[in-house]
């Protein structure tokens, strides 16, 4: 998978994700099994978050271009 995360990181995901599964669903999970939820997070789902973002910068670049282009724009002078 491209996403790196540094040891700190990873190690804060799993301490979240058995945190979470402590409170909301009353489950201890060892740190194994919360790697495993992790690694089918990362695998699974993170690629669609990460399209949806790229998707977003698109339209924030897009969208600046054109502001760009009409600033250019305004700077045309009339030729006689």
């Amino acid at each position: 998978m491209f996403i790196k995360l540094t040891k700190e990181q990873q190690q804060k995901m799993i301490s979240d994700i058995q945190t979470f599964f402590s409170q909301e669903r009353c489950e201890e999970i060892s740190e194994f099994s919360a790697e495993r939820v992790l690694d089918f997070a990362k695998e699974s789902l993170a690629p669609h978050f990460y399209n949806a973002a790229i998707t977003d910068v698109k339209h924030v670049v897009e969208q600046q271009y054109a502001s760009m282009e009409d600033e250019i724009l305004t700077l045309e002078r009339p030729i006689k």
